[in-house]
């Protein structure tokens, strides 16, 4: 009998690794951490891989999650266990005991993962959650588990903190104290007390996982070159993330964001959660791709005049159109795969489109930007393709072109990093060094209508030039 094609028996063996690692999901290993007790394969209520629920950082939304799902679907996991939360209000105050408009203080951010936790339990059934969180979610996570409700106590089973600022972006008991980012202040002093003899500094109950850069941690230096302290001491080292009592692993080499969204950040998070090493990081195309998220606006209430930083909050009545581009030159073929106004949750889509089609958004809305998003193709499906309302800063209006490169997964380092733009390599903006810049722009003084190329370690977006003159506004953005 002959064998079947190479291709095929890839395929089959790729498929028969994830079967068996979802399989050990379900052994003794895991059943012992979690439901504590357990010492048999009993049949239980809920079975198979666990919901895994994750929480961004600060300013940022679920959309910096995208790949890191796509990783878990890719090596097995069912996408109806995976849960990518969107923190309304992201930013932290700057002092968490007074109120500040369009912030959100500790204990605004606990009560929102309690409540998501929540639901996540009561729509899979399931005991117990794993929760995997970025720099801010990860302080949100351990307040959580540390001050409550009580109705949270033991549903989280394994708990991922990458890049977290566990002891402080700066530990100064004279600068900011208020602040939940300071390792001397009050908050941070209350999670890390001692729990134990031991001196841990996690709560028990909670299997812990931290993640973290040996040096290129923007927010983990001994200087403050990136909170506005060039040369003096922060209090706080490459070591700030790890915590006493959790397993700590150091991935040298990465970014702050990478910490949780890269692909050797994956690999540890899937190893943590079963036991085992996963089958692969890489992300299998999908046949056919589904796509939609939510349009969020900015500053205070998505007001005229009130800010340009990030809310997280449906802006409802923004018009969205998605077009198919020529791989090539960023033209528009045919008519609109989607075009639609969003209502009050700000969602639009869906749309099927294929994994290796480029796509253009645009986004619109009274008090913004035309906003024009270049994307290479998605080779999977994702429900958290978050689009982003824009508005020109004032010091670019004398432009004709605006065209800005953004990676929401991780920062531009140089030189570690191949990256380019419209044939800049570097493009401006990136400082040598630590990675600590996540977009870089371009404002050109020239008839708009061509082609511009972004690239960034082999992946490459081509995008067209808009007239800034008519409010229009260009993103290449980039999914790695």
């Amino acid at each position: 009998m002959p064998l079947p094609p190479a291709p095929l028996l890839a395929r089959l063996g790729r498929r028969l690794a994830m079967l068996t690692a979802l399989l050990l999901l379900g052994g003794c290993a895991w059943l012992r951490s979690w439901w504590p007790g357990a010492t048999a394969p009993a049949q239980p209520a809920f079975s198979g891989p666990p919901p895994v629920v994750f929480l961004h950082g600060n300013g940022d939304n679920g959309a910096t999650w995208t790949t890191t799902v796509w990783r878990f679907e890719s090596q097995g996991w069912p996408r109806d266990r995976l849960f990518v939360l969107d923190q309304p209000l992201p930013l932290a105050r700057d002092d968490d005991g007074r109120p500040q408009e369009g912030r959100s203080s500790t204990d605004d951010a606990r009560r929102f993962l309690a409540g998501e936790i929540e639901r996540v339990r009561r729509l899979t059934g399931a005991p117990r959650v794993a929760v995997v969180a970025n720099s801010r979610g990860g302080l949100t996570l351990r307040n959580l588990l540390d001050a409550g409700p009580a109705a949270t106590a033991g549903a989280v089973s394994h708990a991922v903190l990458g890049g977290t600022p566990n002891h402080g972006v700066w530990s100064d008991p004279a600068e900011r104290p208020g602040s939940e980012f300071n390792g001397a202040g009050p908050f941070l002093t209350r999670l890390n007390r001692p729990r134990n003899a031991a001196g841990d500094e996690v709560t028990p109950g909670t299997q812990w996982l931290t993640i973290r850069s040996d040096a290129n941690d923007k927010f983990a230096q001994p200087t403050g070159e990136w909170i506005g302290r060039p040369g003096r001491p922060t209090g706080v080292g490459a070591d700030g993330p790890a915590l006493k009592g959790a397993t700590n692993r150091v991935i040298p080499g990465i970014d702050h964001r990478e910490t949780s969204y890269g692909a050797q950040a994956f690999a540890e998070t899937w190893r943590f959660l079963t036991g085992q090493a996963p089958p692969g990081t890489g992300i299998v195309p999908e046949a056919a791709v589904t796509l939609a998220g939510t349009v969020f606006g900015l500053g205070l209430a998505n007001r005229p005049g009130g800010g340009n930083f990030s809310n997280n909050l449906p802006l409802a009545g923004a018009t969205v159109e998605v077009w198919s581009v020529r791989p090539a030159s960023g033209e528009r073929i045919g008519q609109p795969l989607w075009r639609g106004t969003v209502g009050a949750d700000g969602r639009w889509g869906p749309l099927t489109t294929t994994p290796d089609t480029p796509l253009e958004f645009v986004v619109a809305a009274p008090g913004f930007a035309v906003h024009h998003v270049y994307r290479a193709p998605f080779p999977r499906s994702s429900s958290t393709v978050h689009l982003g309302a824009a508005r020109i800063a004032d010091n670019d209006r004398d432009g004709a072109v605006i065209v800005q490169m953004s990676r929401p997964r991780g920062y531009f380092g140089v030189p570690r990093d191949e990256i380019g733009l419209d044939g800049r390599t570097p493009p401006p903006g990136i400082p040598p060094g630590v990675a600590g810049v996540s977009s870089t722009k371009l404002v050109l003084r020239e008839p708009a209508g061509r082609a511009i190329v972004g690239e960034f370690n082999g992946e490459r977006v081509i995008g067209r030039t808009w007239p800034a003159a008519e409010n229009h506004l260009v993103t290449l953005e980039l999914h790695r």
